[in-house]
């Protein structure tokens, strides 16, 4: 039985995954511009107190451990 091209287009599933990836990726990446935006760049301060302070941590670990 020969079906139709569009019919086989239709029924074609296998480019549905990235699909879904994609825009679950457009989707975290619009929550975390929204995030941003309304926290008016206090969490880029934030952030950056806290990679400082583990920075430091570890380096008083590392001294500490030698």
């Amino acid at each position: 039985m020969l079906r139709n091209p569009f019919q086989i287009f239709i029924n074609d599933e296998s480019g549905q995954g990235i699909t879904e990836y994609g825009a679950l990726i457009a989707f975290v990446s619009f929550l975390i511009g929204l995030v941003f935006t309304i926290t008016q760049g206090q969490l880029c301060a934030t952030i950056s107190n806290s990679f400082s302070a583990l920075s430091s941590e570890l380096v008083g670990l590392s001294s500490a451990a030698s």
